[in-house]
């Protein structure tokens, strides 16, 4: 019976461990001011009549911390990165110099950085979402077991304090990202 339970917190554990690397991701895509490559990781760009993502048809550098730098494998998709960081809509202004796009990243408002944050909250929150109906599932796992109520007692407060470290790490990573963003 014991495995039975093994696998269920093992389970959750790897779940859990999803939840933190998409709240990760998604954090990553919140810009706080320095241009980084993955701003543009949604920007997609008509590739031969596919939408394909941008980093798979250009590379993009960061020269300085308020400039990207696209150059593009074949140059006649120029127009096509900047019409797909256009139709991306996030507040950029591609610049074509023939050869290459510029991107100048402008400095954030207070606006702007309250929005981000909350942006980023926001996220925090969906990663929580995730990690209590991962909790719920292993719970509702937990009881169509036939085990002892000392275990079944045991392995719910496993899952409990499993829940609880992932909150905190969500919360903590929430934490950083809006010190980040709020930082002038």
């Amino acid at each position: 019976m014991n495995e039975e339970i093994n696998f269920i917190l093992d389970s959750t554990k790897e779940n859990m461990d999803q939840a933190i690397k998409h709240l990760e991701k998604q954090l990553l895509s919140i810009r706080a001011g320095k241009a980084s490559a993955s701003m543009l990781s949604t920007v997609r760009v008509d590739y031969y009549g596919s939408q394909t993502p941008l980093s798979q048809v250009a590379n993009i550098n960061t020269p300085d911390a308020r400039t990207l730098s696209i150059q593009p494998w074949e140059k006649g998709l120029i127009n096509e990165i900047e019409r797909g960081i256009m139709l991306a809509n996030l507040g950029l202004n591609p610049m074509n110099n023939g050869d290459s796009v510029i991107i100048n990243v402008p400095a954030l408002t207070e606006e702007r950085r309250k929005e981000l944050a909350k942006q980023a909250k926001a996220e925090g929150e969906e990663a929580k979402i995730g990690v209590r109906n991962d909790r719920k599932t292993a719970m509702n796992d937990l009881k169509k077991l036939e085990v002892s109520e000392d275990m079944q007692k045991n392995a719910e407060a496993d899952i409990q304090e499993l829940t609880d470290k992932y909150i905190a790490k969500i919360d903590e990573h929430i934490t950083v990202k809006e010190k980040e963003i709020m930082t002038v």
